[in-house]
């Protein structure tokens, strides 16, 4: 009832100055005179709306207050329940008090009343909102209400996900994905289905050159991909990648505890060197170094030649691994200019060394170049981002997760108990 007094009030008026509801219980904390003669003494307040009900004789305080001229505003007023004499016997509508005890609590009778103490009562609740606004308006001609210019309230923007739906707005996304899409029936990698991938034989090579590279390479380099994957799937477990892994998963963690163990082992000095080789080769290449000018200008600057070196190979010992690269790269590439410049380079620092061989590293690093510039399907800036980006450590990463799983495996079918360093391994010193 409130809510829609609210609003007819709203349609015909400047506006509400406040509003209560009373409520209709037996035993109500206030009176409608309370409130009537506390809004007859606000100022602000030109003309009252009330809004009874049925039951009850808390109207008749407000008919002897106008009466005995203590209300000197205009009052509309319309008591709700009239329709009450149609029922043959009595009925309660909603609230408590909301029930005719007899004539005088009748709704017929308490618009009467109030209409005869000098309220503006309707003839009807469909006339309520005519009485208020003829009321309103003629104390606006009195000028004792000063007109407000309406304000124009600001649209309501449309419903997000109706306009989402219409194609008029796109909605802010959180994530940015171009190398895969899994809606519709079925995945797509870099927009080839997964059926297609399937039905045409790709190997991990092709999946790797649609999700990492974004584009279908020819074949010698996703064979090129997969041999780089085989080769470095594994090194042996005393390795620290490996042995990280052996001692966490003799310590009975889980697969991907063990996992991450070794993986984070991975950086600089171990298995983390190919795009560091890839790019310091790529540099001296492009401006045409020597490699003395290449190898004795990273001694200056206290750089280690990355690509260059083994523990273990020596001149006359090569990895077989970086062999066995860059023999299918002589093979299928068209052309190994950056291999062949980093063999000029093992040349040199051979010179100086034994064991600064290139490794497999250097082989790989060089050779990834020779694959992205040979083939002709990437720029020059795409290169260069593949280079910063960390693309070839990832190839060492994906790799060696392989052997690492494996060692993983291992431990746990060997059930080997926990592992303690022997002591005689360790040089205790002050």
């Amino acid at each position: 009832m409130s809510n829609e007094m609210y609003n007819t009030i709203a349609r015909v008026t400047d506006g509400i100055y406040e509003g209560i509801a009373i409520g209709g219980d037996v035993f109500p904390g206030s009176t409608l005179s309370d409130h009537v003669l506390r809004f007859n003494n606000i100022p602000q307040v030109k003309m009252m709306v009330v809004l009874g009900e049925l039951g009850g004789r808390d109207e008749y305080s407000l008919v002897e207050a106008i009466k005995q001229r203590k209300v000197t505003k205009p009052v509309v007023a319309w008591v709700s329940g009239t329709c009450a004499r149609l029922f043959k016997s009595e009925v309660q509508f909603g609230h408590a008090g909301a029930k005719s005890g007899g004539e005088m609590e009748s709704a017929q009778a308490k618009n009467q009343a109030l209409k005869d103490a000098g309220a503006v009562v309707p003839t009807s609740y469909e006339a309520f909102e005519a009485a208020i606004k003829e009321t309103f308006d003629k104390l606006v001609e009195e000028g004792k209400i000063s007109t407000v210019k309406e304000v124009t309230p600001p649209q309501i923007p449309e419903d997000l996900n109706t306009a989402i739906k219409s194609g008029k707005v796109r909605a802010p996304t959180h994530i940015i994905s171009t190398i895969s899409d899994d809606r519709g029936e079925e995945p797509c990698y870099a927009g080839v289905p997964m059926s297609s991938i399937v039905e045409q034989g790709y190997g991990v090579g092709d999946v790797i050159s649609l999700l990492w590279f974004k584009r279908s390479l020819p074949r010698y380099c996703t064979q090129f991909i997969e041999i780089c994957i085989m080769l470095c799937a594994d090194h042996g477990p005393c390795v620290s990648g490996a042995h990280n892994t052996i001692v966490t998963a003799r310590a009975g963690k889980d697969l991907v505890s063990s996992l991450v163990s070794g993986l984070l082992t991975i950086g600089p000095r171990f298995g983390g060197a190919i795009d560091d080789a890839a790019r310091y080769f790529k540099d001296a290449y492009n401006r045409s170094l020597t490699p003395y000018e290449f190898v004795e200008g990273m001694k200056k600057k206290g750089i280690r030649v990355p690509g260059i070196g083994h523990r273990i190979k020596r001149g006359d010992n090569r990895d077989k691994r970086v062999e066995l690269l860059q023999r299918f790269a002589r093979t299928h590439f068209p052309s190994v200019k950056y291999m062949e410049y980093a063999v000029q380079v093992e040349t040199y620092t051979l010179s100086k060394a034994n064991n600064l061989v290139l490794n497999v590293d250097g082989a790989i690093g060089s050779l990834f170049l020779d694959l992205l510039a040979g083939s002709g399907m990437f720029s020059k800036q795409e290169i260069d981002e593949i280079v910063e980006i960390g693309y070839l450590n990832g190839l060492f990463v994906l790799a060696r997760s392989i052997g690492l799983i494996g060692h993983t495996f291992d431990q746990k079918r060997l059930k080997q108990p926990l592992y303690r360093h022997p002591w005689e391994d360790v040089l205790y010193t002050k």
